[in-house]
């Protein structure tokens, strides 16, 4: 009989080293989750994955028509300033909002089947990854057509993608963690990220913003930093800046690191809230 492990509930990880084992233990679980959601949603579609590049299209378009004639002259090039902003935005908007909406969609499943937590939050974001990469074939497209040409800042793109990514999981578990003792803060979180995207120079130059309010709109604002790293090479060609790598990557950093933690910690009460 001593050979007969025994379970020994104070000898267990820390809860974020926990889930983090757990989730790397079902990572085919979750590429299979992200497999399904994918084939779900474009099954019924004429244009499957057309659809994902015709989005952020579709908005620069939009755009174009009500903001070319205002920031035409002061930002060159206007659609590919627009294009670069909309990708990065609508990746973390759908994926931060999609992350506690799939937990609670599974409730059922979570109540009768045994996974790691935090699958939920990881398949919106991979699902949100693959969208991604399909958005920046419109905007080669667009670079091509505005004879923006390649350069060697390019080779940065997939570092600001995986920064983008970290602070995206973040968000997403830290809205997963609220949203299941609050279910309301989901319907508040879609007002906030309307602001949100207005006061992170999506669509607008920066320098239009009074110098007062500037170190509010941007300094604070973690977006805008991480959209730089993506339009400093695909829009003005050079390499970002130190200082902007240096705050995107501990802000991107800091935000999943402190979502994990807080999220595995709520872990084991999610099945009883949702």
């Amino acid at each position: 009989m001593s050979d007969v492990p025994v379970y020994d509930s104070a000898a267990r990880p820390p809860a974020a080293i926990e889930e983090l084992l757990e989730a790397w233990r079902y990572r085919n679980l979750i590429m299979e989750f992200i497999r399904r959601d994918i084939v779900t949603r474009y099954k019924r579609s004429a244009l499957g994955v057309v659809w994902t590049m015709l989005n952020p299209l579709g908005t620069m378009l939009i755009m174009m028509v009500v903001f070319y004639q205002l920031f035409h002259v002061t930002t060159p090039k206007y659609p590919i300033y627009v294009l670069v902003g909309l990708i990065v935005w609508n990746f973390f908007a759908q994926s931060t909002g999609a992350a506690p909406q799939t937990l609670l969609w599974s409730h059922t499943l979570v109540h009768k089947v045994y996974m790691p937590r935090t699958v939920f939050a990881l398949v919106a974001v991979g699902g949100g990854i693959v969208n991604l990469l399909l958005s920046f074939v419109p905007l080669a497209l667009v670079m091509l057509v505005l004879k923006i040409p390649p350069t060697m800042p390019l080779l940065f793109v997939p570092i600001a993608i995986v920064l983008l990514c970290m602070f995206t999981l973040g968000v997403g578990l830290l809205l997963s963690a609220v949203v299941a003792f609050f279910p309301d803060v989901l319907d508040i979180y879609s007002i906030l990220l309307t602001a949100w995207l207005y006061v992170s120079a999506i669509f607008y130059p920066y320098d239009i913003i009074p110098i007062s309010y500037r170190w509010w709109f941007f300094n604070l604002n973690p977006i805008y930093h991480l959209v730089l790293l993506f339009r400093d090479p695909l829009y003005y060609g050079n390499w970002p800046s130190p200082g902007h790598i240096a705050t995107a990557t501990f802000v991107s950093v800091t935000t999943l690191v402190a979502g994990w933690i807080i999220f595995a910690r709520r872990a084991d009460e999610l099945a009883y809230r949702i």
